[in-house]
């Protein structure tokens, strides 16, 4: 009887199970084999802006504002700080009286000229006097270009009182404040520019050659992100102190959470090595444990520990250890951990 309710259960065990997943001959899987992949070269590098500046005072005067502060977001153009600006206003008034002045000067000039000429043709006036009033208008005339080009410097040194920022950017420091007295030439605000970034990469003498050479190199964020890069610029010097060459790379598109000062890692990759690989989607964390699901040629289903390399654009991932050419993993682990708990259920039961 017992016999009989052992067997009957066995029986109830293979139908549920069989009817809740695949078997373990249906399971898709992947040989694990060695595959030519890039040799990979890593340095640290650090970011830094393309476009950073510290804007100077191109006039002499007061501070009445300073308008952002560090950290702040400042738009291209936009007024930074304000010096007094009563004597160049005063200035510029001047200027406009003067040109005025020299424009009617100029107007009675041109029509004296205009008159002589008419006489002249008629034979009413002397050469002399023709010649007396084409210098005065030309004096006049020389006046007003003059008199112009001292408008244009009084409204540049109007508008030099109002420092703009010269692109769009961060605030990362500021060198003066409310009430003090700036002088031509001294620094009021440093700035940089999100927009463009570049990473500087210092690399050592016995690998410039191979780097120099390759096109092939991508940033890697410290979120594991990978970035291409857009351009590579290789010095042709070695710095005195380190014996390193700078390597600059110029990053495409831009991503939020990188920001200059930041650490990352510069990819080079330098010829072809044999690795051993597999499907990274066949790849499975339990805990703290990382691991794929082998499939033995007997269609059992195992669980085994692996340490892995670094991820390849191919859709692979490098095993440095855990297994051997020639064996099968499970590409769907999901699929074969149902697999796997039916396998232990009809085990138990035997």
């Amino acid at each position: 009887m017992r016999s009989r309710m052992r067997l009957f259960c066995r029986v109830v065990v293979f139908a549920v199970l069989g009817c809740a997943g695949v078997s373990a001959a249906e399971l898709e899987t992947a040989s694990v084999q060695y595959l030519q992949v890039p040799r990979i070269y890593r340095l640290d590098g650090v970011i830094e802006a393309v476009h950073q500046t510290t804007v100077s005072a191109q006039i002499g005067g007061q501070v009445n504002a300073v308008l952002f502060d560090v950290g702040d977001y400042v738009e291209k153009d936009a007024i930074i700080v304000r010096l007094n600006d009563k004597q160049p206003m005063a200035k510029l008034k001047q200027v406009r009286a003067e040109l005025k002045e020299v424009k009617a000067r100029y107007k009675e000039a041109v029509e004296e000229f205009d008159r002589i000429q008419d006489v002249f043709a008629k034979n009413a006036v002397s050469k002399k006097a023709m010649d007396s009033a084409e210098a005065a208008k030309n004096a006049a005339q020389a006046k007003l270009e003059a008199a112009r080009a001292g408008l244009e410097q009084a409204e540049e040194q109007l508008e030099y009182t109002r420092v703009r920022a010269p692109y769009s950017g961060l605030v990362t420091e500021r060198h003066i404040e409310v009430g003090e007295t700036a002088q031509s030439g001294m620094q009021l605000m440093s700035g940089l520019s999100l927009e463009q970034l570049r990473v500087n990469v210092d690399v050592p003498q016995i690998m410039i050659n191979a780097v120099r050479e390759t096109d092939d190199v991508y940033i890697v964020t410290p979120q594991g992100n990978m970035i291409p890069v857009s351009a590579k610029t290789v010095f042709h010097f070695a710095e005195s102190a380190s014996h390193t060459f700078r390597v600059r790379l110029e990053l495409k598109g831009d991503d939020l959470l990188l920001f200059p000062g930041m650490f990352v890692k510069a990819v080079f990759e330098i010829g072809q090595q044999p690795e051993l690989v597999v499907p990274t989607g066949a790849i499975v964390r339990r805990s703290e444990i990382t691991a794929v699901y082998i499939v033995s040629a007997e269609g059992r289903i195992s669980l085994r520990s692996i340490r892995q390399g670094r991820r390849l654009p191919s859709g692979n991932t490098i095993i440095l250890a855990g297994l051997m050419e020639g064996e099968r993993v499970a590409i769907d682990p999901v699929a074969a951990g149902v697999q796997l708990k039916q396998q232990h259920a009809v085990s138990k039961h035997d």
